[in-house]
């Protein structure tokens, strides 16, 4: 990428050529193409609803209005298009450029000593473009770049959703944060402000990175960052500040230097080599650096000849009599260097607003070294600089930090703000040291509020921090038994408080009843089988995982399913004479467990039956003395590949739990089966929320809400979905298996970590998640599955955003397959492999589809037969 702009649009939608080059345009208008690079593409290429690929035909830089006509770059409807500055090579065409940058250390270093330049934006470009190899061949390297590139075509990709900021100037920049762009802009990222009692910052300015002292004012609209506003200093409306660090003056408490920016001003500052001091710098927002004297420039929005009669200055102070072509603010030596407050003061007197006589300030301002633009760009001490910003968020974030975790700790993100902390290597560390010794009142002094869970990742962040890797980990598992217990305690409201624990002796098959006989009780046989469904999730997965769905709302729509024209997931659950509990699956797995008392947890995730151990424990089955005559036989199966992603896990639990508390004539309801599970997950240890258990327990399609607090609450709402809906969903649906294998419990891990970091990112993502089921369950209900396409295509980019290695190389050329025949598709559950859902344009879209997918042998692919299960 390369330009001074920001092209905002979803990368996963791109459908790029194979084997060569492509450069990503927008439309747009003929005003704004005069100042920005063009691409002319030819009329044939191959148009889809919301992209154009073609193959292109030239290139032109800021062409005027004949240029355009000349070379045909006229759109149809008036515009053209927009080069963004964003370059995909693939394939073969990558292969020749790394060639030619392993190959051409020699043509380089006399590119160096010849000190001529190459531009990446213009020269390698036109290499792919024909028209304008004649141009090239002139250029140095060209006649290189030619020879090794030339042969490649180059096309362009048309992206009609894209957005497109440019940042050329301030007051674009400005632009962007008030108006498209907004929503972009974390408008209080990294920032010290104080209470709205003794400051004056209005609602539309945007902070970032800074300390705002008391008695400050920022008005509407104005841009403050990576500064230090100390008070007594006005910022007007419509003003960019950067870098600026205001010190006390004197190191007194109140600071009653006063300093005002008037509205539309930027003011910024940066160290320079050879001097100590920081040379402050400033100008009108609309000023234009480079427009001369004679074509109407200004400085700090006068008109130069104003400017300086105004104040008395020369022209010959600012401008030498030789080697200057035009006389503007680039080269004018206007900027003096001394003390910070003298900076300031003559600040004020060079924008127009002291009060005091020219003459108290042009005699020390004309003494003082002086710099222009164009030599504090040529001299800005870079290191300086960096470190600089790097020593102020660090000391910002100190400062959140320390407030964070005597306050509450609720909602920053403390492994963020530990990673700008320690960007000061030596004290850094120490810092967070000093915080760690915080953390046991934090949980003492914020219970009612802060979860345990979240404390303690808390401490494992600072500990990692603190390079204490050991005790981290140790810590952490503190932190998933926190999980299960705030889960537990959530779900299993009016349950039997012991139903998490081991059973004791006296529930062992040798114990007597409470009259003191021995267990000779008569043996009455009982049998039960359950048989459920699978489940497909359309969206709004992760919003049902504690401990998000412990705090925070989540909806989920998702569907049960048969494959193959049977139930898939299943249990059969006998009564025996003989005491113990024998367990067998459909792998050949068996085991009797003799011995009720060794079922406890922690299970090992290597322990085939930790399933079935755990429904025997939630269930209490085992603690009310059920089987002290009389034995189980459990037999599971789960007709479904292995890391499928259609809930298996948890369906598979569901139907041991409902079986095994039907035999025992218990609460056998689909409400009271699912919250079981979701404990019995947490027991397990392979976390997961309730959307999998609900997906199999209930048929058709639901879309289903979780309410936070205790306890727990779930709300199905089944969808009544029309005969012409279900048909259409049978004939568009396909529900393919990828055969790539991966278990959910690894990604739920960094998911949930980064959920008790309180990871923007991630919150934000699993919002949208949430609110796209609302959006899908209305168009379901308006049999709209075309705009259900949509909503699975942009869930897909969310759980790429939450997990990246939730897609992988053999899934990115399976969706790219399908792409020309789909109006959405994803995988199903956390993703990874296992199954995916293609949603085609119409059943002759799906026909051939599944045809071409079982035909071709790139694709090891099997595309299942299923059906709704409504029953």
């Amino acid at each position: 990428m390369t330009g001074d702009v920001l092209p905002c649009f979803d990368a996963s939608t791109l459908i790029l050529p194979e084997d060569t080059s492509c450069i990503i345009t927008v439309p747009i208008t003929l005003d704004i193409a005069s100042n920005h690079g063009v691409v002319v593409a030819s009329k044939s290429g191959s148009v889809e609803r919301s992209y154009m690929i073609s193959p292109v035909d030239n290139l032109l830089q800021k062409p005027s209005l004949e240029e355009l006509v000349k070379n045909k770059a006229i759109l149809d409807d008036g515009r053209t298009l927009l080069d963004t500055g964003v370059i995909a090579v693939r394939g073969k065409g990558w292969l020749e450029l790394v060639k030619l940058a392993l190959s051409c250390q020699s043509l380089i270093e006399e590119l160096m000593k010849s000190r001529k330049e190459m531009s990446l934006y213009e020269d390698m470009v036109a290499a792919w473009v024909p028209a304008k190899h004649e141009w090239l061949q002139l250029r140095p390297l060209g006649e290189e770049l030619v020879n090794r590139l030339g042969k490649q075509k180059m096309f362009s990709y048309c992206a009609y959703d894209l957005l497109f900021l440019h940042y050329g100037t301030s007051s674009e920049v400005l632009d962007h944060l008030s108006g498209s762009g907004s929503g972009l802009v974390g408008r209080r990222h990294l920032c010290s402000i104080p209470a709205t009692n003794v400051s004056d910052i209005a609602a539309s300015a945007v902070i970032l990175s800074s300390k705002i002292a008391p008695g400050v004012s920022v008005g509407d609209d104005s841009l403050v960052y990576d500064s230090s506003i100390s008070s007594g200093v006005q910022i007007g409306s419509l003003s960019i500040v950067v870098s600026i660090n205001v010190p006390k003056l004197n190191g007194t408490s109140e600071n009653p230097f006063k300093f005002m920016l008037p509205d539309r001003h930027c003011l910024w500052e940066a160290p320079l080599l050879g001097y100590t001091e920081r040379v402050i710098v400033y100008c009108g927002l609309h000023d234009n650096p480079k427009e001369s004297i004679s074509k109407g420039g200004t400085f700090c929005g006068k008109p130069w000849k104003k400017f300086l009669h105004d104040l008395g200055i020369e022209e010959s102070d600012l401008w030498s009599s030789s080697g200057i072509v035009e006389k503007c603010l680039w080269n004018a030596k206007i900027f003096p260097v001394c003390s910070y407050f003298e900076m300031l003061d003559l600040a004020s007197w060079l924008m127009g607003l002291s009060e005091k006589k020219n003459e108290h300030f042009v005699v020390p301002w004309r003494s003082y070294p002086r710099v222009s633009l164009e030599e504090l760009h040529r001299s800005i001490d870079f290191p300086k600089m960096c470190l600089g910003s790097s020593n102020h968020q660090a000391e910002l974030a100190a400062g959140i930090a320390k407030a964070c975790i005597n306050y509450g700790m609720v909602g920053r993100n403390l492994s963020q703000l530990c990673e700008e902390i320690l960007q000061k290597e030596v004290s850094g560390v120490e810092t967070c040291k000093d915080f760690l010794d915080l953390c046991p009142k934090l949980l003492e002094q914020n219970a009612k509020i802060l979860p345990k869970s979240r404390a303690y990742q808390v401490q494992v962040d600072l500990l990692r921090a603190c390079s204490d890797e050991s005790t981290a980990s140790k810590l952490e598992h503190k932190v998933w038994a926190a999980v299960v217990d705030e889960t537990a305690s959530a779900v299993r409201y009016d349950f039997k408080d012991h139903l998490l624990e081991a059973p004791n002796s006296n529930s062992s098959p040798a114990s007597s009843d409470n009259n003191g006989n021995e267990g000779n009780q008569s043996f009455h046989p009982r049998s039960v089988k359950v048989e459920l469904p699978v489940r497909v999730d359309f969206v709004g997965g992760w919003s049902d995982t504690p401990p998000w769905s412990l705090e925070r709302a989540g909806c989920v729509l998702n569907m049960a399913i048969s494959l193959e024209g049977s139930l898939p997931i299943g249990v059969n659950i006998e009564t025996t004479k003989v005491t113990g509990v024998f367990i067998s699956d459909d792998a050949g797995n068996g085991l009797l467990i003799e011995d009720l008392t060794s079922v406890t947890t922690p299970f090992s995730v290597n322990d085939p039956f930790r399933l079935v151990k755990s429904a025997l424990l939630v269930t209490g089955i085992i603690h009310d003395n059920f089987l002290v005559s009389m034995g189980l036989r459990i037999r599971t199966w789960a007709n479904v590949p292995r890391g499928s992603g259609l809930g298996t896990s948890s369906i598979l639990a569901a139907a041991v739990v409902k079986g095994l508390i039907q035999i025992t004539d218990g609460d056998a309801s689909n409400e009271n089966v699912a919250r079981l599970v979701l404990v019995l997950e947490q027991l397990m240890g392979t976390g997961g929320g309730w959307q999998d258990q609900i997906g199999g327990l209930y048929p058709g399609i639901k879309f289903t809400a979780s309410f936070p607090g205790v306890p727990l609450r779930l709300q199905v709402i089944p969808l009544l979905a029309s005969p012409h809906l279900v048909l259409e969903l049978q004939q568009r649906l396909l529900v393919v298996f990828t055969g790539q294998v991966r278990l959910a419990h690894h990604v739920l891990h960094k998911v949930v970590i980064r959920y008790l970091r309180r990871d923007n990112l991630l919150v934000s993502s699993i919002k949208r998640l949430a609110e796209l089921a609302k959006i899908g369950r209305e168009a379901l209900m308006n049999c709209d599955l075309d705009d259900l396409g949509e909503i699975m295509l942009e869930a897909w980019r969310l759980h790429q955003e939450l997990d990246p290695y939730c897609s992988n190389e053999f899934v990115d050329r399976l969706f790219e397959f399908a792409h020309p025949f789909c109006c959405g598709y994803k995988l199903v559950g956390a993703g990874g492999g296992g199954f995916a859902l293609l949603l085609a344009k119409d059943a002759e879209n799906a026909t051939e589809l599944k045809r071409l997918l079982e035909e071709d042998s790139k694709f090891d692919v099997k595309v299942y037969k299923w059906n709704i299960f409504l029953a």
